[in-house]
């Protein structure tokens, strides 16, 4: 018998009862490590969702997935014409964009379904332009605006998304390590 098959047999021999099944539990916190005696992320699965109240870890990217930054960008160029040449090709740079988008639609209502359905901890991943470091203050406030306290102290700024532990990233791009995403990327 292999150490795998000797491992599952071991945990075969006794199963613990659920003592609260309706409270979720949204980290597990389980440290996974590869070898031959393994626990993976499949093995955590095995072990949480047997009757508990596990909720998968979702990130959602602004730009492009629930903020219409293109949009945004084509009317402030159409006011401001004599700045195209200065921001051509990192519209991303210009102060305060980012806090006067609109939302794409269907996008504010989709958030609260998922929300609302009790399955999911809902962070925001974004990047901030480098060339822009306010635009992370901008996007604060965008999603306070839009969800009030729905993001409060959820909010992950990071080019390298890649690093982000969870179970969904939905994303516009493949940019800042969405695209090396661990589990299932989203990308829309």
């Amino acid at each position: 018998m292999s150490p795998l098959e000797d491992h599952l047999q071991w945990l075969g021999l006794h199963k613990e009862t659920i003592l609260e099944p309706e409270r979720p539990i949204v980290d597990p916190h389980h440290h996974l490590w590869p070898g031959e005696s393994h626990y993976l992320l499949e093995d955590l699965w095995l072990d949480t969702h047997g009757g508990h109240n596990v909720k998968k870890t979702v990130y959602i990217d602004m730009d492009g997935v629930i903020v219409d930054f293109g949009k945004a960008d084509t009317d402030w160029f159409d006011k401001h014409p004599h700045l195209v040449d200065r921001y051509k090709g990192f519209p991303d740079h210009i102060q305060g964009l980012f806090r006067i988008a609109k939302p794409i639609d269907d996008a504010i209502d989709s958030i609260h379904k998922l929300h609302d359905s009790g399955k999911y901890d809902l962070f925001i991943a974004t990047s901030a332009p480098w060339g822009n470091p306010q635009s992370l203050t901008d996007k604060r406030f965008w999603l306070e605006d839009y969800f009030g306290d729905l993001f409060h102290k959820k909010l992950f700024t990071t080019h390298r998304k890649d690093l982000l532990i969870g179970d969904y990233l939905i994303d516009d791009r493949l940019k800042n390590g969405a695209g090396d995403f661990k589990l299932s990327l989203i990308h829309i």
